[in-house]
C-alpha cells in the first residue's frame, strides 16, 4: 500500500501545469465563417448560448410579425374603417421596419456568437427579410416625400 510519505517530493516550481496537458478542442472555422465574424464585428473568444440565440430570433420574429400585422391588416383596413389614422402608415411602418432590421441583425449576431449550427441558414433568411424591409422603407419614404 502506497502512501504520500512513500512518494518523492514534488517541486511545484518545475512541475508541469496539469491544465496544460489537457487537450482543448478548438473549433476550426472556414474563411467564410471568419469573414462573417469580421462583418458582424464579433469579438474573438466571446460566445453566447443556443438559448440566447433562440431568444433573439424569437424577439426579431415577433417584431417582424407585429410590423406585418400593422402594415397589412390594421392600417389599411381596420383604422380607415373606424375613420382614424389616415396617412400615418408610412411613418409608423418606417419606424417599425427599422426596428425590425436592427432586431434581425442583433439575432444574426447572437446566432454567430453562439456558433449555432444553423447560423448560415438564419443569416441568409435574415438578409432576405432585411432586403424586403429596405424595399418597403424606400416605398414608405417615397410616400412621405410625395
Amino acid at each position: 500500500m502506497s502512501t504520500t510519505a512513500d512518494q518523492p517530493p514534488i517541486d511545484t516550481a518545475t512541475a508541469p501545469d496539469p491544465a496544460a496537458t489537457i487537450p482543448v478542442a478548438v473549433p476550426t472555422s472556414s474563411s467564410a465563417d471568419r469573414f462573417m465574424r469580421r462583418v458582424l464585428r464579433l469579438p474573438e473568444g466571446q460566445t453566447a448560448t443556443a438559448d440566447q440565440a433562440r431568444s433573439a430570433f424569437q424577439k426579431s420574429l415577433f417584431i417582424s410579425t407585429c410590423r406585418c400585422l400593422l402594415m397589412y391588416i390594421v392600417f389599411p383596413f381596420v383604422l380607415p374603417a373606424v375613420g382614424i389614422a389616415r396617412g400615418v402608415g408610412p411613418y409608423i411602418g418606417l419606424t417599425i421596419g427599422v426596428l425590425a432590421m436592427v432586431s434581425i441583425v442583433y439575432s444574426i449576431r447572437r446566432f454567430w456568437r453562439a456558433n449555432h449550427s444553423k447560423r448560415w441558414h438564419y443569416t441568409i433568411f435574415g438578409a432576405v427579410i432585411i432586403c424586403f424591409l429596405v424595399y418597403l422603407a424606400l416605398k414608405d419614404i417615397s410616400n412621405i416625400a410625395s
